[in-house]
C-alpha cells in the first residue's frame, strides 16, 4: 500500500517537470521567432535604403540635364533652380517648399530634386571672375613676378540636392556637386 502511494506522488511530480521544461521550449521558440523577425525587418530596410539610392540616381541625372540646359544662370527658374545659395538647416539641406517643386516617379519612390548654384549673389556683374570655381593659368600671359598669370576658367558649380520619400514614409536625402564650363 505505501508503494502505491509513492507512486502517485511521483506521477504529480513528472507531470510538473514536463510542465516547466515545455515552458522553458516556449519561450526559447518564441524569442528565436522574434530574433528571425527582427532580422527579416532589419533586411526589409536594408533594401528599402539602397532602392530609394538607386531611385536618387535618377534625380541627379535629371537635374544634371536640366543645369546643362540652363540658358540663364543669373535667373531663379521655376521652384527647382536658384541662381544663388540658399539658406540651409543644420542637415546642410537647402530651406525649400518641397512640396511645390516637380516630381518623378520611379516604382514606389517619388523623387524631387533642387539646384542651386553655388554662388553668394544674383546677379553676376563680371561674369569671368565672379562665382567661378577653378583658376587656371592662361598660356601665353605672363604675371609681373614673370609666372603665368592666373584667370578663372569659365566654370560654375551647382549644388544638387535630391529628396526621395519610400514605402513607410521613408526618406532619404542625396547631395551632388556638378561643375558646368561654358
Amino acid at each position: 500500500m505505501k508503494t502505491a502511494r509513492l507512486r502517485g506522488a511521483q506521477r504529480g511530480v513528472t507531470m510538473v517537470m514536463v510542465l516547466l521544461l515545455m515552458s522553458v521550449m516556449l519561450l526559447g521558440a518564441l524569442t528565436l521567432a522574434r530574433i528571425t523577425e527582427v532580422g527579416t525587418l532589419a533586411a526589409g530596410n536594408s533594401s528599402f535604403r539602397e532602392a530609394s539610392l538607386q531611385a536618387s540616381e535618377v534625380g541627379v541625372n535629371n537635374a544634371y540635364a536640366a543645369v546643362k540646359a540652363l540658358s540663364n544662370q543669373d535667373a531663379d527658374t521655376g521652384n527647382w533652380y536658384w541662381a544663388s545659395m540658399q539658406t540651409t538647416d543644420a542637415a546642410g539641406l537647402p530651406a525649400v517648399n518641397w512640396e511645390t517643386v516637380p516630381e518623378v516617379t520611379v516604382g514606389s519612390y517619388l523623387v524631387r530634386h533642387v539646384v542651386e548654384r553655388m554662388c553668394s549673389t544674383n546677379s553676376v556683374t563680371e561674369p569671368l571672375r565672379q562665382c567661378l570655381v577653378k583658376l587656371e593659368p592662361q598660356d601665353g600671359e605672363a604675371s609681373a613676378g614673370g609666372g603665368d598669370q592666373i584667370d578663372p576658367k569659365n566654370a560654375r558649380q551647382f549644388r544638387i540636392t535630391v529628396r526621395v520619400r519610400g514605402p513607410k514614409d521613408t526618406e532619404t536625402w542625396v547631395q551632388s556637386m556638378v561643375t558646368k564650363g561654358s
